[in-house]
């Protein structure tokens, strides 16, 4: 079976002054600081999240 696809993920814009939500978001997708990137499995859980954030993302399929 091949392996599962994932989601390369970079925060490229603050979290300063957002939603409380949208940091949640970014908290929890394992985001911590400016330029941190994380991969996450593809699910439609993670892409609602990155969705309701894209504007503060780098986002790349691996």
């Amino acid at each position: 079976m091949a392996s599962a696809k994932k989601l390369r993920l970079t925060l490229v814009r603050s979290t300063a002054h957002r939603l409380a939500a949208h940091k949640a978001c970014v908290a929890g997708l394992g985001l911590r600081r400016m330029h941190h990137t994380v991969e996450v499995q593809d699910s439609p859980e993670v892409r609602g999240m990155v969705q309701k954030v894209s504007y503060l993302l780098k986002v790349e399929e691996v």
